[in-house]
């Protein structure tokens, strides 16, 4: 029986709108396209999420990523809240869930920086039960012990768990984990895939 539903962040509850964000400065279609390469499309990003790393030394690995932009990158990188906006529809669809029964968590790859600065924008996750996010534990989806130690920590059977995630390979992270998952792709969709589940 489903009673836990775990959620990602990214995507699912927010949006995570850093085309928006970069197109707000104004640069060149040729910058913007540089930019996305050198900071959000690259591996550079993962470790922001992983939280190892100061911020300057990610903020010097995107530079590395392509010098003849530094000027912009650093400007792209001083401020991202830009970057995300929660959904209208998250705070009431967590407290319908709530009210159902159903325990919630948070499972994301998120950094430090962007949990600070777009605090305002996860307000909503004082309705969790709890969560991990990924700066916090040094690991991202999808390696395995990032879910191991969310089902650990809050004592979670996996087979009573269903995961939604906008990203194939943490959904197929979570079902090796014994975690129902489901690719997210509206909340629509979503409502269907537990209604199936759950009666």
């Amino acid at each position: 029986m489903i009673d836990t539903i775990i959620f990602d962040i990214g995507m699912v509850l927010v949006d995570f709108c850093w085309q928006e964000h970069l197109y707000s400065f104004g640069f060149t279609e040729e910058i913007n396209d540089k930019l996305a390469k050198a900071t959000v499309l690259s591996p550079a990003w993962d470790e922001l999420d992983r939280g190892r790393l100061m911020e300057e030394e990610i903020l010097q690995l995107f530079i590395r990523n392509d010098t003849s932009i530094e000027a912009e990158i650093c400007l792209f990188f001083k401020n991202i809240k830009g970057m995300i906006r929660c959904y209208d529809y998250t705070h009431e669809w967590l407290k319908e869930l709530k009210d159902k029964g159903f325990r919630l968590y948070v499972l994301s790859n998120f950094s430090e920086k962007a949990y600070h600065e777009a605090i305002e924008e996860l307000l909503f996750l004082e309705k969790m039960d709890g969560g991990i996010l990924s700066y916090r534990e040094k690991v991202i989806k999808p390696e395995s012990e990032i879910y191991e130690r969310l089902l650990k920590r809050y004592e979670l059977k996996p087979e009573n768990c269903i995961f939604f995630d906008d990203k194939p390979e943490n959904v197929e992270g979570a079902k090796r984990a014994g975690i129902h998952g489901r690719v997210f792709t509206s909340q629509e969709e979503a409502k269907r895939q537990l209604e199936k589940l759950t009666f």
